[in-house]
């Protein structure tokens, strides 16, 4: 799904910008984390990326506690990134462009539940209100054909077990994998080519 170009350029003006080269991190979820990891560990400027838990408490943030749907977790990636090479606007434009469906409530393609929602988990205040701002852009502008259900949403991020980690680089060639994420970084290579990096 293609964005209008007033509206990336409105994106990408507005986003919060540093002279100085320093390190920011900002929580995103959108179904499993094994695909949203590796899309953004091909977007330039993006340092570490990091599979785990974001939402619910510390003590049950485990796999098989989350998967029950009863903890309030959200499967989310940790993104750290150098704002002077890639943008907040950049990495949710991949966001919302090419890295999953917005669209979908409480699912991501064959997963379904609580834990698989769209949601953003912003680390300060300025992100929160851009994130806010970008969701009613994308809304006003009726680039999907659905409403965004994505969420802006508060709580701590808990790392997901070492298993979890760099799946995809691990095991590249998993069915699931196959199937499911490997079209979304093949997206982001040929939609957002500026960003990519191999």
């Amino acid at each position: 799904m293609k964005f209008a170009s007033p509206l990336i350029a409105a994106a990408v003006a507005a986003s919060p910008a540093h002279a100085a080269p320093r390190t920011e991190t900002t929580v995103l979820a959108g179904g499993c984390f094994w695909g949203m990891e590796w899309v953004f560990e091909h977007v330039k400027g993006v340092t570490n990326v990091v599979s785990g838990y974001a939402g619910g408490s510390a003590k049950d943030a485990t796999y098989d506690q989350v998967s029950s749907e009863g903890t309030g977790h959200a499967e989310a990636v940790k993104i750290t990134f150098d704002p002077t090479q890639v943008s907040y606007a950049q990495l949710l434009q991949v966001y919302f462009t090419v890295a999953h469906n917005p669209t979908e409530v409480d699912r991501q393609g064959p997963d379904i539940g609580h834990s698989y929602r769209s949601a953003i988990f912003p680390q300060n205040a300025e992100q929160a209100r851009f994130a806010k701002a970008f969701i009613a852009r994308l809304n006003a502008a009726h680039i999907y054909k659905a409403p965004i259900a994505t969420k802006i949403e508060s709580g701590g991020f808990f790392p997901a077990e070492a298993y979890h980690q760099g799946f995809m680089r691990k095991h590249p060639y998993f069915p699931y994998i196959v199937v499911n994420d490997r079209p979304k970084v093949s997206a982001l290579e040929k939609k957002f080519p500026a960003l990519y990096k191999a």
